[in-house]
């Protein structure tokens, strides 16, 4: 007997990541979009039009007057935190869009929060649902290229505006306090994210960062985070000024046996490089199983077999990420 899908509400629409979760809302058999939260009346109209759902002015609406099982968070980091707190104090099962929070205060309470209510806090991280992303990590984990000595990843635009980010998104990203902070908070967070997940907690955190774009932002616009190890070292860069693709959003993952490569977006390669084959080979990835192909599924999946969210989503890996990220921060800000 099938079972009836978790029921989901949206809370906040002015993180633009929303656009391309509704649809596997719209599609999925397992989750349904039962009503969408947001202060702005155009974004409110917009999701209410695309996907006929009801809309409210308030959160607090929207948990009163809905039957729900989770919800989606999609607000700014600071509010988005705020938001996850009031979701778990009603029982409800929470998916939050990274870093997790604007602060790492903010994400203890969150996690402590969750766990005093045994309830799934999910953070979702879109390069997770990355076939080869996944089976990158389970190789490496299993010792496929050796032990690993270093992690990098680069996360890299033009800039927000440039990309085509919406100004409700904007307006919130180059504000320090909603944000966290500028590009370190924004994107550097993905590459620790990866190096917590595969190295652990570091030894030290160094954060650099500044504005270097011709028309400055009000946040730092490129960021670089160095994690050190007891044997090895971990790079997380950002940029919201960079020229091109080349680079961005690229993965590497070094160990004493071998070098691979992840390529970017669900289509991308894994390459192998070993003492065999310097120049690297094409890895054979499979299709992952539907759980974890998006975040729509797995959420849902946690929900209902309580089962903790798969690594990057883990709460505390996220956490500790939250750790580099408030170290990388405060020393950006003292230089």
């Amino acid at each position: 007997m099938s079972q009836s899908p978790v029921r989901i509400g949206v809370l906040g629409l002015i993180h633009d990541h929303v656009w391309d979760h509704l649809p596997q809302l719209a599609h999925s058999e397992n989750a349904e979009l039962v009503g969408a939260f947001d202060t702005n009346q155009a974004l409110r109209e917009r999701i209410q039009s695309e996907f006929g759902c009801p809309v409210y002015e308030t959160p607090e609406e929207l948990l009163s007057e809905q039957e729900l099982d989770g919800v989606f968070i999609f607000s700014s980091n600071k509010a988005g935190a705020e938001l996850t707190l009031l979701a778990l104090e009603r029982g409800l099962h929470v998916m939050i869009e990274k870093p997790m929070a604007a602060s790492l205060a903010q994400a203890e309470a969150m996690l402590a929060a969750a766990q005093a209510k045994d309830l799934c806090l999910m953070v979702n991280w879109p390069f997770a649902w990355w076939p080869q992303m996944q089976h990158a990590i389970a190789l490496a984990k299993a010792g496929g290229i050796g032990d690993l000595w270093q992690v990098k990843y680069r996360a890299a635009h033009a800039g927000p505006k440039e990309l085509g980010c919406s100004d409700y998104f904007c307006e919130w990203l180059f504000d320090a306090e909603l944000n966290g902070a500028g590009a370190m908070m924004d994107y550097c967070c993905y590459g620790c994210v990866l190096a917590s997940n595969l190295l652990g907690e570091p030894d030290s955190v160094t954060g650099l960062g500044g504005q270097y774009r011709p028309a400055p932002l009000g946040v730092e616009d490129n960021a670089l985070i160095v994690m050190q190890y007891p044997h090895g070292i971990a790079t997380a860069e950002g940029s919201w000024s960079q020229v091109g693709k080349l680079t961005a959003y690229a993965t590497a993952i070094y160990g004493t046996e071998g070098t691979l490569i992840v390529e970017p977006h669900k289509k991308g390669r894994l390459m192998l490089a070993t003492e065999d084959e310097p120049l690297g080979t094409e890895v054979k990835v499979e299709c992952p199983v539907l759980t974890l192909q998006t975040a729509t599924e797995h959420f849902a999946h946690c929900i209902r077999t309580g089962e903790t969210p798969w690594e990057l989503c883990d709460p505390q890996i996220s956490l500790s990420a939250q750790q580099i990220l408030e170290r990388g921060v405060q020393q950006m800000q003292q230089s």
